[in-house]
């Protein structure tokens, strides 16, 4: 029958040209799909996202940042059990395929078309699943992203070896919550490290990869470990990796993951996120994610002071102005859930210690009954107001109030409102610049607005000392007598201003000595229309600020500015160290993920005896050699020569400057050594007799510092400097309101500025500072001898020596008029 060769000669022909057409077709496929592929070697050395870590000083961890948690382990770090698990559960031929198990695709395909089974093995192999993580996270589910994820896994295996592919798979897989990454999983779900992990937990998180969002340990425990105990542990003891009885024991393990963050062990929150903008403006949107280390200056127990004293402060100033009523009020149903009341305190985060409850109605005996933020029913007994005299809860709330509540040291619990003032402190160290503690409110959850770098506000009187400092640069010192009497300026418009001192009254003829103890407004203005404004805000600037900043007028004695509290930190490290003009900084290294430090501060020093000039110190201790001239200022350097100053004029030597390690920059000059030292010795005054005496508690001979208040109490300030640190304190409110009658810097600021000095300075030395060369010390133009005790000091420069008699008008004070301009 010819007919059947035919037939046939024809389907093997037919057959053939198919299978070449189907050659072809693949061949084509594989250069297609294979001339995209990417190169897989740089997965040798690929850059795994971690968060940003900062640190305080002491290596105490202080904030962590990024979108994900990811803490890489190096595959000979991991236990053995982990890796057995994971392979048990993904991949049991890990070690003997070549990137793809054919046999085990066959049979996945196999498995899913004749069982109901959807947890069938062998589908995808831990490298397909590296390749999908790394270069197909998110392409379409289709046979071409298949087929080209198996040539990718055969690449990957050419590459790599099977230890660098499991680390990468245990390194990148996600497990919920953020978590990226076996060892952060293991720290976020149990609080645990790798080795510490017990069998029941590890297969627990292997189970986690499959379904990280909807059956992680914690959104659905009861789906994730039926996959333990009826997959991943049977598959363990099938291929010998643990015994039943050890399958058994870890199948009886409850389901107990929680939220375990990691510990931040140093509370700065306002820092930590300073750090995290400064890394972001350095090293670009991928600064949160490339596993930078940050180490600060930060001192955790100057700044633990620096929180217990703003809290405590503002605290006190809240319960001075009494009981302002509940924070918000719910109209609660009679019949709502305590779940249902816990829901509407999602918008009332913990502040500082005050937790939010919703009050729910009476408990009897004058207390009453809440629900917080967890659910839970608590109890507010009348023991718990103690701190309002004469109220009780029940007096103070009715059902649906919202209430605040806080932890004293006896572990009680106390009735507190979030108060309506808001403070920063900063401290610096004077010599470098470098930040110690910041509080830049009552509560970064509150709001995290720092008032200590991005506040601007009125200094008041903190800024006469600045003042004061251009007025001895034209040749005024401590002695010189100016007249505190009534002034009237009057401008071209006809408008009045009548400059007052606070309370009134007036002292007639005074030393700037004293006007600056007893914070005279009067005087101030006087002395900024003698030196003029133009040359008063050119030579403040040399402190930092912006000369823009300082008005062009003058109220700028009183303060008008509005600044920074950390630039008013900076210009007073100039009092404290020498006349030196240091940079506030806070970030002292950073390294990258593989221990590289790229970045390492060198910051400017003060160093007295040192040539004003900022320069690389080339020798341990420079010698001034000339006069440093800024401006047409004279700022420092060779003092100058005495103009007929009797040939035994006494002058106490300057201190030696400190040895600088090689390669330390010298900080340029603020203003000269020998005004520095004038206006550290008055505002040591300040303390010792001034408006600041509350600091005398401190029994430091080396305290000093100015109060600021501005009109209408709306600022309070204290400034100072003791011991090694340079500390503003501001207390105000975001409205701009005041503070109330008789809140000064001396009543709101200074209490909170010497219960953190307290601590921060305990077992720090007295730092005595010794006049410049060049300064004699003189009482009424006379010169004082060393044993005279009974006589305040006042060192003034050799060439004022002859002019320390004169003194301004001494006729009776009488209201004058000037001009403005």
């Amino acid at each position: 029958m010819p007919s059947i060769p035919r037939v046939l000669r024809f389907g093997l022909l037919a057959g053939l040209i198919l299978f070449l057409l189907g050659v072809l077709a693949a061949g084509i496929l594989y250069w297609r799909v294979s001339s995209k592929l990417p190169d897989v070697s740089e997965l040798k050395n690929v850059e795994l996202q971690e968060p940003l870590t900062v640190y305080a000083a002491d290596g105490r961890l202080m904030g962590l940042f990024g979108e994900g948690r990811r803490y890489p382990v190096d595959i000979k770090n991991v236990p053995e059990q982990v890796k057995n698990a994971f392979i048990a559960a993904e991949d049991a031929d890990f070690y003997h395929h070549g990137g793809v198990d054919f046999k085990g695709l066959f049979r996945a395909v196999y498995l899913l078309a004749t069982t109901d089974d959807k947890r069938v093995p062998g589908g995808s192999t831990i490298t397909m699943q590296v390749a999908k993580q790394f270069y197909q996270e998110n392409q379409a589910r289709d046979y071409s992203a298949k087929f080209s994820q198996i040539l990718l896994a055969r690449k990957i295996e050419a590459n790599l070896s099977k230890d660098e592919i499991l680390e990468l798979y245990l390194n990148k897989s996600f497990f919920g919550n953020r978590n990226y990454g076996i060892a952060a999983a293991a720290e976020y779900y149990y609080g645990k490290k790798l080795e510490q992990l017990t069998l029941g937990e590890l297969t627990t998180l292997v189970g986690t990869p499959k379904f990280p969002t909807t059956a992680n340990p914690l959104a659905n425990p009861e789906r994730n470990e039926d996959r333990r105990n009826n997959y991943i542990l049977p598959r363990m003891v099938q291929f010998g990796y643990v015994s039943q009885a050890e399958a058994d024991a870890a199948a009886r393990e409850p389901m107990h993951a929680g939220r375990h963050q990691r510990e931040i062990e140093v509370y700065a929150p306002y820092v930590a996120e300073m750090v995290r903008q400064e890394m972001l403006q350095r090293y670009g949107k991928d600064a949160l994610e490339k596993g930078y280390r940050v180490t600060t200056t930060i001192d955790p127990d100057k700044q633990l002071a620096a929180e217990l004293a703003v809290r405590q402060g503002l605290r006190a100033y809240d319960h001075r102005h009494g009981w302002r009523g509940a924070e918000k009020h719910f109209d609660l149903p009679a019949n709502a859930s305590n779940e249902v009341i816990a829901a509407k305190l999602n918008a009332f985060p913990t502040q500082s210690g005050l937790r939010a409850v919703i009050v729910t109605g009476p408990s009897g005996n004058d207390g009453m009954k809440a629900v917080d933020a967890d659910g839970n029913a608590v109890d507010l007994p009348a023991s718990m107001a103690a701190s309002w005299p004469g109220r009780t809860p029940a007096s103070l709330f009715k059902r649906g109030d919202v209430a605040r509540v806080r932890e004293t040291k006896d572990k009680t619990w106390v009735l507190d409102q979030l108060p309506k003032a808001q403070a920063s402190l900063i401290s610096i160290d004077p010599m470098n610049g470098a930040l110690k503690a910041l509080i830049g409110g009552f509560s970064f959850n509150g709001t995290p607005f720092n008032r200590a770098t991005q506040a601007r506000r009125q200094p008041g009187s903190s800024f006469k000392p600045f003042l004061y400092a251009a007025s001895f640069e034209k040749g005024y010192n401590p002695t010189s007598i100016v007249l505190d009497a009534p002034v009237v300026f009057r401008d071209r418009a006809n408008h009045v201003w009548r400059p007052q001192n606070d309370g009134g009254g007036f002292s007639g003829p005074i030393a700037l000595r004293e006007a600056l103890v007893r914070s005279k407004n009067l005087v101030s203005v006087r002395l900024l229309d003698a030196i003029g404004v133009d040359y008063a805000r050119r030579y403040i600037s040399h402190f930092g600020f912006d000369e823009k900043e300082l008005p062009r007028n003058l109220s700028m004695s009183l303060g008008a500015a509005t600044l920074r509290p950390i630039d008013v930190a900076r210009g007073y490290a100039a009092f404290a160290n020498g006349g030196f003009r240091v940079n506030v900084w806070f970030i002292d290294t950073v390294v990258d993920s593989d221990g590289k430090t790229i970045f390492k501060e060198n910051p400017a020093l003060a160093c007295r005896g040192c040539t004003g000039a900022s320069s690389t110190a080339t020798a341990a201790n420079a010698a001034p050699a000339a006069p440093d001239v800024v401006d047409g200022f004279n700022l420092g350097g060779a003092p100058q020569p005495a103009k007929a100053v009797a040939k035994d004029a006494p002058s106490k030597p300057a201190a030696k400057a400190a040895a600088l390690p090689a390669g330390a920059i010298v900080a340029p000059r603020a203003i000269d050594e020998r005004v520095a030292y004038q206006l550290n010795s008055m505002m040591r005054d300040v303390v010792k007799r001034g408006t600041a005496t509350a600091a005398r508690s401190l029994n430091r001979e080396d305290v000093g510092g100015k109060t600021g208040s501005t009109n209408d109490h709306r600022d309070a300030w204290f400034t100072g400097f003791g011991g090694n640190l340079v500390t503003v304190v501001w207390v105000g409110r975001d409205d701009d309101k005041t503070l109330g009658y008789g809140e000064y810097g001396g009543k709101a600021a200074l209490p909170i500025w010497i219960d953190y000095m307290g601590t921060a300075l305990k077992g720090v030395p007295d730092s005595p500072v010794e006049p410049p060369s060049g300064m004699v010390q003189i009482k009424n133009g006379e010169w004082i001898k060393e044993e005279d005790q009974d006589v305040i000091e006042d060192y003034i420069d050799y060439s004022q020596a002859p002019k320390a008699e004169q003194s301004a008008e001494e006729a009776a004070p009488t209201e004058e008029t000037y001009d403005i301009f």
